[in-house]
């Protein structure tokens, strides 16, 4: 698929961000609670130790890209690899893909494109970042409640600047999981272990976050200052 057309617009592949700030905590939680919870996609949750699965929190502010200007959080879980079973620990992260579970956006093209391109779960909602100090902050509403507000303290930099391999990404979307091929280029990286506080509200998605055990001690949190990122076209698995 060399491009499609979104809301009147051509949208060509890779589809490009040219600037971007991603911040992010990760979490280590029951893995039995989060294998129910992405149970539907036929994935299964990468264990760092057994019993425990790491769910990922994060927000964007995309200044820069082909899908326009907006902010988006996500809600993932690291998962192995399709038809991988068995291993833990540090074999199990080295083949670690990333399962968007949620992502919600606060603009109508980046939602109609994020689900027809790539099977992302985008919802609209009410994404408020604070970037502006020292402390990154996102308050996330979604139909008038509060569904998370996460705070991060950026860490320590991380040397160089350059492109990066990411873990593949993967998405569930009308009864079909998908892989989506992308590619990351960071400067102004800051990494630490914690760094993270959340604060969940009365949402079902807060609730299912409880459930897993948060709020809780991060086990890292990262902060990426500047992010050049392409999406390839998604392939069913």
């Amino acid at each position: 698929m060399g491009s499609q057309l979104i809301q009147g617009r051509t949208v060509d592949m890779p589809v490009r961000v040219r600037d971007a700030t991603v911040c992010s905590a990760f979490y280590p939680v029951r893995a039995d609670a989060a294998r129910a919870v992405i149970a539907y996609s036929g994935l299964d949750v990468a264990e760092i130790v057994p019993g425990k699965a790491v769910c990922v929190l994060l927000f964007v502010d995309y200044r820069d890209g082909d899908l326009d200007a907006y902010h988006e959080v996500g809600v993932a879980f690291l998962v192995r690899p399709p038809g991988r079973r068995g291993a833990t620990g540090l074999a199990d992260l080295r083949n670690a893909g990333v399962f968007v579970h949620w992502l919600p956006v606060d603009q109508s093209f980046t939602l109609e494109a994020g689900r027809t391109l790539w099977g992302f779960p985008k919802e609209l909602a009410d994404i408020e970042l604070r970037l502006a100090s020292p402390y990154k902050r996102c308050i996330l509403r979604k139909d008038d409640r509060l569904v998370l507000d996460l705070l991060i303290k950026p860490g320590v930099p991380v040397p160089g600047t350059g492109p990066m391999i990411p873990m593949d990404a993967y998405t569930h979307r009308d009864g079909v999981t998908r892989r989506v091929p992308w590619k990351v280029r960071a400067s102004g990286t800051r990494v630490r272990p914690g760094g993270a506080l959340v604060r969940l509200g009365n949402h079902p998605v807060a609730k299912e976050l409880s459930e897993l055990g948060l709020p809780r001690r991060a086990l890292f949190s990262s902060t990426v200052a500047h992010a050049e990122l392409a999406f390839d076209a998604a392939r069913p698995i």
